[in-house]
């Protein structure tokens, strides 16, 4: 059980710091402001891209709301009547086509933008 609770708390984290950097990523966007990349990528390149918004929404805001929906799941496993497997489920479901879908764009920064932005990468 430890183990489990530890788990859960790391992934809970994980969670939250993709949160914050999906919120950061989509200020920037929505604001139109430069991103703070310390010399370390082309952050501006690739969030004024066509890559980085799908019909008129940007991705990081796709991702913050998956993000909020994994933190739900986590702090809410095993309450409100839903069993721990649809939880489960549901976690991996999300995660899955997040994992996916970011692989294609890490292929997109790497082999069509030829820019990458350490904070998409995250």
């Amino acid at each position: 059980m430890n183990l489990d609770r530890t788990l859960r708390r790391f992934s809970i984290f994980l969670a939250a710091i993709g949160l914050i950097d999906s919120i950061y990523l989509t200020w920037i966007k929505l604001a139109h402001q430069e991103a703070f990349c310390a010399g370390f990528g082309e952050c501006d390149a690739v969030n004024s891209s066509a890559y980085s918004e799908i019909a008129g929404i940007p991705i990081a805001l796709l991702g913050a709301g998956s993000y909020v929906l994994v933190l739900a799941a986590l702090v809410w496993e095993g309450r409100l009547g839903i069993s721990v497997s649809t939880t489960n489920m549901l976690l991996f479901g999300i995660t899955l086509i997040g994992v996916l879908y970011s692989a294609y764009l890490t292929y997109v920064e790497i082999a069509i933008l030829r820019a990458i932005c350490p904070f998409c990468v995250i």
